[in-house]
């Protein structure tokens, strides 16, 4: 059998699918799945060897230049290529426009998507052959990719354990190794402070106390922070400089890179952002926090990982803007953060008194 698994975007969300990948192979020894995603996310499947081929788009690129010579001859190898393969299968679990477009290029006769009441762009129904609804049960995101993928082979994956990696090269394992030498011979700990909603960000002063209180819980431990882009440099410059000794802000590495260093560290803290999820997905634990989004449907599952949710009543809004955005920052403790780390080095012994 040679099925097409259809999400392209975004970062989290391909995350969130990676254990469908298992689990076909499990229901169905043999099989072969290709894999359409956005050129900017092609490193997180790139060498997957659960994937046969990846058809690599760039949407955005399409959209701005529609009528370009380059968009036409571009669409057109992504037709050919896909409909070369000849898929039994086509799984949807992007669930919209772009997605059905693919879909309808593919030319296969059995297109499995969602059902109207989880798509967000009902249009998606128009290519899809088949429609699944979603359980009550599916609250997490990765169980509803999960539904979609079970309906045709009739076993379900509740119960089952399933694996999820993301290969990284020998030269960026040695570059984290490299950096994890120049370390006390602690716990490792990263900190990610940024995401892109506003809504998802954490107080300074939070990060702060979080990073003092551990150090001081696990002595000659080192924290390491990341950042995506300059102003977040600045801030977490300003944090390492209010942790002091122990606390130290790493260069930006290429995606690979980090995620290398991901699978090397102890522990990763941030919010609901692409590296928290990268850890979760090459088994790092993770403490995440959550404000507009919902930490029990997007963030990491399983018993290695804590999530805390902010206890305030319109908490989960999804709202990217709030003029209450300060009182909901502050709401997220450092000491209900702490537990959960605790929680989980549970195994390391405290220090002397």
């Amino acid at each position: 059998m040679r099925v097409l698994i259809v999400k392209m975007s975004a970062l989290g969300d391909i995350i969130h699918a990676l254990p469908v990948l298992d689990y076909l192979h499990r229901v169905s020894p043999g099989i072969e799945i290709d894999w359409v995603v956005e050129e900017q996310f092609n490193e997180i499947l790139a060498g997957n060897p659960l994937i046969a081929r990846l058809h690599v788009v760039r949407t955005k690129v399409w959209r701005r230049q529609p009528l370009a010579r380059q968009t036409r001859r571009e669409i057109g190898d992504l037709k050919a290529a896909l409909r070369e393969r000849s898929y039994d299968l086509v799984f949807d679990i992007q669930g919209n426009l772009k997605s059905g477009l693919v879909d309808w290029l593919s030319g296969a006769e059995q297109v499995i998507g969602f059902d109207a009441e989880v798509l967000q762009e009902k249009a998606n129904l128009f290519f899809t052959t088949r429609q699944v609804p979603i359980r009550r049960t599916d609250h997490h995101v990765t169980d509803q990719y999960l539904r979609l993928v079970s309906v045709p082979f009739g076993k379900d994956f509740a119960g089952m354990e399933l694996a999820t990696d993301i290969v990284t090269s020998p030269d960026d394992d040695s570059a984290a190794d490299a950096l994890l030498a120049t370390l006390d011979d602690g716990l490792v700990f990263l900190f990610h402070y940024g995401t892109t909603w506003q809504t998802k960000f954490w107080t300074e002063n939070g990060w702060i106390e979080l990073g003092r209180a551990v150090l001081e819980r696990f002595p000659a431990s080192s924290i390491l922070f990341s950042w995506g882009n300059e102003e977040e440099r600045q801030v977490v410059m300003r944090l390492v400089a209010a942790i002091g000794n122990g606390a130290r802000v790493i260069d930006r590495y290429p995606l690979k890179g980090l995620i290398a260093l991901l699978k090397k560290v102890d522990l990763v803290v941030g919010g609901d952002t692409g590296p928290t999820h990268l850890a979760a997905a090459v088994g790092t634990p993770t403490v995440s926090f959550y404000r507009a989004s919902d930490g029990r449907r997007s963030g990491p599952r399983g018993n290695g990982h804590g999530i805390v949710q902010a206890p305030l009543h319109c908490t989960k809004c999804f709202r990217t803007k709030c003029d209450d955005d300060q009182k909901c920052r502050e709401s997220i403790r450092s000491a209900a953060l702490l537990k959960e780390i605790e929680r989980l080095l549970s195994a390391v012994p405290a220090p002397l008194a």
